[in-house]
């Protein structure tokens, strides 16, 4: 697998790590100060999302070494210490969530509720600003790279933006409630805190089952896959790709690959020309993973026109 990594890619993941840490850290702090459960619960959701991001990266270094051959090679039964950690994050998020939601529905027994400072209301305000700030900023980075992260990036933000709004709501109903003496808001904030700890469930159990069985393989969209395609087509030697698929998985595109050659040229050269292929484009892309390259002899049909012809060609063909 190409491990290699820009160092705008290692920047844009650990901003995103640093700013949830953060996050997590003024709103747990304000939360406690305030008397919020909600926001303490939504400060707990961010440290999910941060924990969420190491474990996708703290792995990496005990994965295996790229692969020589031309294939995707199977799950190697040496990758499974990169789990481990994922699944003792999901295990701390899963007891945080619990921890939330027991604390909510105990509050909402007992009835001795109050309603929550304003410094609750202005840090998740704050807090959904920040957020959104770094999500355009990482969204537009990751969308420009063309690997289809982009979609599953959007949709973790939208859960934890669907978090922030509940608790928003709650803190300013149970603010509303204690400012016009109306005791049934006065159970919002419980009740918004018991909401964060279901989400935070949902997502430690996502987390589990994302490291037991896998990320789900994803077919990226023939225009995203398109520069790939102009890539091979550039390699000497190449007359036409017939068949190119991405799959992502992950922070990684899989490639599977079929390209023609010339049917008078020799095995040997074939692959010569079928590795190249492979290492340009893990050189060109850093976010690609493995690829698959198969190679079938060109048979466009009689008289067939010699790959030599094909050098003149208007489509540059030199390795760039």
């Amino acid at each position: 697998m190409n491990d290699k990594q820009s160092p705008q890619s290692d920047k844009m993941v650990w901003t995103g790590v640093a700013s949830d840490l953060a996050l997590a850290a003024a709103k747990g702090t304000m939360g406690y100060l305030s008397g919020s459960k909600a926001l303490m619960g939504d400060a707990l959701y961010s440290g999910s999302d941060a924990a969420a991001k190491l474990a996708e990266i703290l792995p990496f270094p005990w994965r295996r070494e790229p692969e020589k051959k031309n294939r995707i090679a199977p799950r190697n039964p040496q990758n499974n210490k990169g789990p481990i950690i994922a699944i003792l994050f999901s295990v701390l998020i899963l007891m945080g969530g619990l921890q939330i939601a027991f604390s909510a529905i105990r509050d909402l027994t007992r009835g001795h509720l109050s309603a929550p400072g304003q410094t609750a209301l202005i840090t998740v305000l704050i807090s959904i600003v920040v957020k959104e700030a770094v999500f355009q900023y990482q969204y537009r980075y990751f969308k420009k790279l063309g690997d289809g992260s982009h979609a599953a990036y959007a949709d973790n933000h939208r859960f934890s933006l669907y978090t922030s709004i509940t608790v928003f709501i709650g803190i300013s109903l149970a603010m509303a409630g204690g400012a016009f003496n109306l005791h049934p808001l006065l159970y919002m904030d419980p009740i918004a805190a018991l909401l964060t700890g279901c989400l935070i469930i949902r997502k430690g159990y996502s987390l589990i089952a994302t490291s037991v069985y896998g990320k789900k393989l994803q077919e990226l969209p023939s225009e995203e896959a398109a520069g790939f395609i102009e890539t091979v087509q550039r390699v000497h030697g190449v007359i036409r790709v017939e068949y190119l698929q991405a799959l992502e998985q992950g922070r990684y595109v899989n490639l599977q690959v079929k390209i023609s050659v010339n049917p008078r040229i020799t095995v040997m050269e074939a692959q010569d020309i079928s590795e190249c292929a492979r290492k340009l484009l893990q050189h060109r892309f850093v976010h690609v993973g493995e690829v698959h390259m198969d190679v079938v002899p060109y048979d466009p049909g009689y008289p067939y026109k010699s790959n030599h012809e094909l050098v003149d060609n208007e489509i540059p063909t030199l390795l760039q």
